[in-house]
């Protein structure tokens, strides 16, 4: 019988970008279990959002994560106009086209991000350093929307902060035109590479009914057969106004989420061109000055997946109850089952496939372990890090 031993995967380690820690049980070279231990970067997003004022709340949200700043906002922005009545009554058609673009220029960013991240950890650096030069151009079309690479500080309830201005369609075409080659090649070298299959192909599965059981969603579900888009499922801004398909694969393993992943690239092309080709003439911001009492939610389908906002007004400046489900909460649990059975050379990929977002994912809450009683609250563990913190500074003399 094969000796069961311990191998730790973080906090830090050079595969997660992110401090996390997983703790993989091993007999020989196959993984046999997995522990998942979250919490190493918790920010109370949720309780500093409750102290700030409707309209600065996208900017903290915006800060959740770095990869999929859009989403975030955009979502919020959806549960507090849901609040009053929906986007469509709410948002001037112009502004929910520009949501859109700027969403869906993420989603290629985000892909390409991931694609180039795959390669760099199976020791395949011409695709991380080809990809990541594609994504440099998308970045630049951020930068000329908003003036940011990331973070871009677009998305206000009632529309957008800063609208595309007439002469910035021309070179966000030309653009996208030039990214179409780019994407082929990917499709044709990344899919047909011997290397990159037998590195991806059959590993990490996750199936159709193992996704369903662990709710997984975005790219993680579509690579396991599950159908699911929020913007096809649940519309939102004008995507029930557009030709566009999801994309589905059956077979569950590592391979399958880069074909989507990369599938995908050409959807938000298409999707881009067809908001500028229907981009109406009008105002970007509906100025809302009050918020009424209510509750809300906002969902978007966001690159990694559903991205779920609650919010709750009492009717004053501030929410007074903000729930966040960020898509990476669902889909990192999934490596619990994706990771077993798995090398240990295979699962630290087989981690990386769901493309993580750390950040998004922690959750931190301070109990008595006798009583199962909550003994820290919100205050009292930023009260906690600001002691820590001076502390800190004392010993080093500052």
């Amino acid at each position: 019988m094969s000796h069961r031993v311990i191998i730790p995967i973080g906090p830090y380690h050079p595969l997660q970008e992110e401090p996390e820690f997983f703790r993989l049980y091993v007999e020989g070279e196959k993984v046999v279990d997995l522990d998942i231990i979250i919490g190493y970067n918790h920010r109370g997003i949720e309780e500093l959002s409750e102290h700030k004022h409707f309209d600065q709340v996208p900017f903290l949200v915006e800060r959740i994560c770095g990869i999929c700043s859009s989403s975030h906002p955009y979502a919020y922005v959806l549960a507090v106009e849901d609040i009053m009545g929906g986007e469509a009554k709410i948002v001037p058609p112009r502004a929910i086209y520009i949501r859109m673009i700027v969403d869906e220029l993420q989603r290629i960013h985000s892909h390409l991000l991931w694609l180039g991240l795959v390669g760099h950890f199976i020791g395949y650096n011409t695709v991380w350093m080809w990809a990541w030069k594609y994504r440099e151009p998308v970045l630049d079309c951020f930068e000329m929307i908003s003036g940011n690479r990331n973070h871009y500080g677009m998305m206000k309830v009632g529309g957008v902060r800063r609208d595309i201005r007439d002469e910035d369609i021309p070179p966000l075409k030309k653009a996208l035109d030039e990214l179409v080659p780019a994407v082929d090649m990917f499709r044709g070298a990344v899919m047909d590479d011997p290397v990159i299959q037998a590195r991806l192909k059959g590993i990490g599965i996750l199936t159709k009914e193992q996704a369903l059981d662990w709710c997984v969603v975005g790219p993680t579900a579509r690579g396991s057969g599950v159908n699911i888009d929020i913007r096809r499922d649940d519309p939102y801004g004008a995507y029930d106004k557009l030709s566009w398909n999801v994309i589905v694969e059956k077979e569950g393993d590592i391979f399958a989420k880069t074909k989507v992943r990369i599938l995908e690239l050409y959807e938000s092309i298409n999707i881009i061109r067809q908001c500028l080709e229907k981009l109406p003439k009008g105002q970007i911001d509906a100025n809302i000055k009050d918020v009424p009492a209510g509750d809300g939610i906002g969902r978007v389908e966001a690159p990694r997946g559903e991205c779920f906002h609650y919010v709750r007004s009492d009717g004053t400046n501030r929410p007074v109850r903000h729930k966040i489900r960020a898509p990476s909460y669902m889909n990192v649990a999934s490596n619990k089952v994706a990771a077993v059975g798995q090398t240990i050379s295979d699962t630290t990929i087989t981690l990386a496939a769901v493309d993580p977002c750390y950040c998004c994912t922690e959750r931190v809450a301070v109990l008595d372990k006798n009583t199962d009683k909550q003994i820290l609250n919100g205050w009292d563990l930023i009260k906690l890090s600001q002691e820590k913190t001076q502390r800190l500074k004392e010993s080093l003399g500052r």
